[in-house]
């Protein structure tokens, strides 16, 4: 079992590297080249800049047992498929029961958008988010283990 994350955009990396550390986890991070990341822990590993460059490598890259952390229900979707367990950057923990209705959703809110409709983005990150973001990657961590 391995931790890979979709760090391009993902807050929390200190989290993910906790938790990785004190379970004794490898963990890779996955970014384009336009951007820079540093860990004392984590395997950095660079692709090239493009339109889902990181979200694809994510994807192949995840085996079963494996936690993703991604917040592209694209990704969470695929990895699921392969057996793998999938979280977003806030804590939410992806499966099958609940993939369905976040794609679904997805797919409406762009249409709403092409239509020239507008929809809301993401809120601002909370001190919630963060505790329920670790507590949810142990929670995993032990799923995965057991």
């Amino acid at each position: 079992m391995r931790i890979i994350v979709d760090a391009d955009g993902c807050p929390g990396k200190h989290l993910i590297e906790k938790a990785a550390k004190e379970n004794s986890i490898e963990l890779i991070m996955y970014c384009d080249i336009n951007h820079v990341l540093n860990s004392n822990y984590a395997s950095i590993k660079y692709v090239d800049s493009g339109f889902q460059t990181v979200d694809m490598k994510v994807a192949n890259e995840a085996k079963l047992k494996d936690i993703v952390i991604t917040q592209d229900f694209g990704v969470a979707a695929m990895v699921l498929a392969k057996g793998a367990y999938a979280i977003g950057t806030k804590g939410h923990i992806y499966d099958d029961d609940n993939i369905d209705k976040l794609l679904f959703e997805r797919h409406i809110s762009g249409k709403a958008r092409r239509s020239g409709g507008k929809t809301f983005g993401p809120k601002k990150r909370t001190n919630e988010d963060d505790e329920r973001l670790y507590n949810n990657l142990i929670k995993l961590i032990i799923k995965a283990q057991s």
